[in-house]
């Protein structure tokens, strides 16, 4: 009876803590690819001159972010304006292209002081910053 209770306490403790590493993994994971991503998006754009329509012309269409779902890549130039990430200010936070995901709860707005956005993965700075909008 005694060693069941000491099962029961240990698993109640490692079960939070295994919650929080797991997410902790998943968001080093999408900050992981979105940085690849950035990088595969500037060689494109280094040897063609522009940057790609969408992520399928570097053959990454179909990259899922660790909570399945796929990532968002918005070229800046042509875009409009409404669609690009913003910051407190409401100034784009890219000159180039934004690539984010949505993060844990799948959903997203333009301005990252919305309650929505700040558990997205994004870059800003144009690739100075990659991290949970959050901290941004």
């Amino acid at each position: 009876m005694i060693v069941a209770v000491i099962m029961g306490v240990l698993a109640a403790l490692a079960i939070p803590n295994y919650s929080r590493v797991r997410e902790r993994a998943m968001i080093t994971r999408a900050i992981g690819d979105i940085k690849a991503l950035g990088m595969d998006l500037t060689d494109y754009q280094m040897g063609h001159g522009s940057f790609p329509a969408s992520l399928a012309d570097i053959g990454r269409a179909g990259l899922l972010d660790p909570w399945g779902q796929p990532y968002s890549y918005v070229r800046v130039a042509g875009a409009n304006r409404g669609a690009l990430r913003k910051d407190r200010f409401l100034v784009p936070i890219n000159s180039d292209f934004d690539l984010y995901s949505m993060g844990p709860d799948m959903k997203t707005t333009p301005a990252l002081t919305a309650d929505i956005a700040k558990d997205d993965i994004i870059r800003a700075n144009d690739g100075g910053y990659v991290g949970v909008a959050e901290g941004y």
